[in-house]
């Protein structure tokens, strides 16, 4: 198709060798077209970059999708406000929704959205590949994604934080109390967050001449219940470790009631760093040193994004904010240092 001719509904449809009509509802979200010519024109509305153009309907709603792959942990509340703090700014209002799946949102969400029409959506921990980047792209539904699962498609926007600074930093501060055995809890193995966590440990150790145990590495799902099963299976180990750094607060909550039921105590028993900050990191007993990973600006930067990319045409690009360590009452030098 020659460069200088504008995409039109008329174009792809000559390309995809099917009517106007059909293109027009594949981009507005209809059912009835058949599954192999819909991905067909998607392919084509995605290659050509299609932008649509409908009068009146370009203007925005005021209306932002946020969306879920799970919202059971209190971290998943700190982005709720950090998004709806962003489309205050703009009088948006913002829809919530869960996929109970790791997978990105599937067609059948896609076709939703597109139908009654979104200024943007912020996916929350989705992997997205090459297909779903299309399907969105196809009809004009300008996404970013927040902490994303794997590797983002090439062109897809993404905010996230310094998680392998902020690793490194919180097996730092645990080795400069004289910790040594250092036990280490991430989140899923195939998340990048999780994985960026643990390279961050492991540099720390490595750095300061430590070899990593493997067995002192376990891996959970970030909440609280995979923090105290692998916070027991740590400590039940013959030689324990004296300080655990958990790849979420919620883990370190873990690890406290794991240490409690074994009669240890936090710190002088035993160190435990978390990752995030939530507010209740603050009010734990004792106090959580934690990596503040600084979720209600992420999610806010990305709500913007969204907005910018809508409305101004930006490249998008991807955005990794600043973690910060703060130091409370859940770590102290281990016994005999």
């Amino acid at each position: 198709m020659p460069s200088n001719r504008r995409v039109t509904i008329a174009l792809i449809a000559e390309e995809a060798g099917v009517s106007a009509p059909t293109v027009s509802k594949v981009i507005n979200g209809r059912p009835e077209v058949a599954s192999e010519t819909r991905q067909r024109i998607e392919r084509l509305l995605h290659k050509h970059g299609y932008i649509r153009r409908t009068g009146q309907g370009d203007e925005p709603v005021g209306l932002v999708d946020l969306v879920f792959t799970e919202i059971e942990s209190p971290w998943a509340m700190e982005l709720v406000r950090g998004v709806e703090t962003a489309a205050r700014e703009v009088d948006a209002g913002v829809v919530v929704s869960v996929l109970h799946s790791h997978a990105g949102p599937g067609r059948d969400w896609v076709e939703r959205i597109a139908t009654r029409r979104t200024d943007g959506a912020i996916l929350i921990g989705s992997r997205i590949s090459a297909a779903q980047h299309g399907q969105l792209a196809a009809r004009s539904i300008p996404f970013v994604v927040v902490d994303p699962e794997g590797e983002p498609p090439p062109g897809v926007a993404s905010v996230g934080a310094t998680n392998w600074s902020g690793g490194l930093a919180a097996t730092r501060h645990l080795l400069e109390l004289g910790h040594r055995r250092i036990g280490m809890i991430g989140g899923p193995a195939g998340m990048l967050c999780s994985r960026a966590r643990i390279d961050g440990y492991r540099a720390a150790l490595e750095t300061a001449g430590i070899a990593v145990d493997p067995s002192l590495i376990g891996y959970g799902d970030f909440l609280v219940g995979s923090g105290r099963d692998l916070g027991h299976a740590l400590l039940s180990a013959a030689d324990p470790p004296t300080a655990i750094f958990a790849g979420s607060d919620m883990q370190a909550f873990g690890v406290f009631e794991a240490a409690r039921q074994r009669g240890l105590r936090v710190p002088q028993d035993l160190s435990v760093v978390g990752f995030d900050d939530l507010p209740l990191a603050r009010s734990a007993w004792p106090p959580l040193t934690t990596v503040r990973q600084p979720l209600q600006e992420m999610a806010a930067l990305a709500t913007r994004m969204v907005l910018g990319l809508d409305r101004g045409g930006h490249e998008p690009r991807r955005v990794e904010l600043a973690t910060d360590l703060v130091v409370r009452d859940s770590t102290a030098r281990p016994d005999g240092c």
